[in-house]
C-alpha cells in the first residue's frame, strides 16, 4: 500500500491507495513543528478509527513547505521501514521533465498537477488549482510542463483585505446575489469572486491565443467547485487531482527501478 502525503502552504493531506483506489483521504493543517511522532500518533488514530487495514510499504511526499520535508521523511522511515520519493528531488523521476528556464525550480504540487491532467486528459492542458495560491499550470502535447501563472487565492485576497484595511470585516468567498453590493461584506464578495471569474477567463484565454491551439481547461483545489458551478470556465472539475498525481508517479519510478 502507498502513502500518498500532500503538504501544501495551508494544509497537510494524508491519503492511503491500495493500487486500484484510495481507502481513506484525512487533512490537517501545515505545522513545520510536527514531529513524525505526532504525525504517527494522529494518522494511526484515524486508521483504527475506520477500521482500515493498512500495511502500508511506500510513501511519495509533495511539499510546497520545505521546512515539512524532514519530518515526513522521519516518519516514512521510522514508521513504515521505507525511503519516501520526494517530487522535485533528483532521485524522484517524472515521465517527462519540466522545460522552464534554467535554474527555475518549479513547485512540486505543479509538477504532480501536470503529469495527473497528462495521464486523466492528454497534453494540450491548462490546470487551475484553487488553493492558497492560484495557479495556472500549461501542459505541452507530450505532457511536460512548461510554464504557467500564479495570482493569490481568492481566501488570501480576502484575508490580505481585512489585515490591511481596519474598517474591512473577515468574510469567506461565496458568490453573491448581485454583482453590485449595497453593504461592505457583499462589496467585498463580489469583488472578489467576479474578480476571480475574470481573472480565470483572461489568462486561459491569452495562453490558448499564445499557445495557438486548441486546449483543454480543468480545474482542482478546495475553491473549485464554487467556480465550475457557477460559470462555464472549465472542460473538468477534478476533485483529488493531486494526490492521483502522486500515485502516477510512484508506479513510473517503480517501474523505472524494476527496469
Amino acid at each position: 500500500m502507498l502513502l500518498a502525503i500532500d503538504c501544501g502552504n495551508t494544509n497537510t493531506v494524508f491519503s492511503i491507495w491500495d493500487g486500484e483506489k484510495f481507502l481513506a483521504t484525512w487533512r490537517t493543517s501545515t505545522e513545520h513543528q510536527r514531529t513524525a511522532d505526532q504525525y504517527y500518533v494522529w494518522l494511526s488514530t484515524l486508521i483504527a478509527f475506520q477500521k482500515i487495514e493498512a500495511d502500508i510499504t511506500d510513501v511519495i511526499i509533495s511539499s510546497t513547505v520545505p521546512r515539512v520535508v524532514f519530518n515526513l521523511r522521519v516518519l516514512a522511515d521510522r514508521y513504515f521501514n521505507t525511503r519516501p520519493y520526494v517530487v522535485g528531488k533528483p532521485d524522484c523521476l517524472l515521465p517527462v521533465d519540466a522545460r522552464v528556464d534554467v535554474g527555475t525550480n518549479v513547485g512540486p504540487d505543479r509538477l504532480v498537477n501536470t503529469v495527473a491532467g497528462y495521464d486523466l486528459y492528454g497534453g494540450d492542458l491548462i490546470v487551475v488549482d484553487f488553493g492558497t495560491a492560484t495557479t495556472f499550470d500549461v501542459v505541452a502535447s507530450d505532457g511536460a510542463y512548461i510554464g504557467g501563472g500564479l495570482a493569490p487565492g481568492g481566501d488570501l485576497s480576502l484575508e490580505a483585505l481585512h489585515l490591511a484595511a481596519a474598517a474591512l470585516p473577515h468574510v469567506d468567498i461565496s458568490k453573491p446575489q448581485r454583482v453590485v453590493g449595497t453593504n461592505t461584506v457583499a462589496c467585498m464578495q463580489s469583488g472578489v469572486f467576479w474578480g476571480y471569474i475574470g481573472l480565470v477567463r483572461e489568462i486561459c484565454d491569452r495562453i490558448k491565443a499564445e499557445r495557438d491551439r486548441p486546449m483543454k481547461v480543468i480545474s482542482t483545489g478546495g475553491l473549485a467547485p464554487l467556480f465550475q458551478q457557477s460559470e462555464d470556465l472549465f472542460d473538468e472539475w477534478v476533485d483529488a487531482l493531486t494526490m492521483h498525481g502522486l500515485t502516477v508517479i510512484h508506479d513510473y519510478n517503480k517501474r523505472q527501478e524494476s527496469s
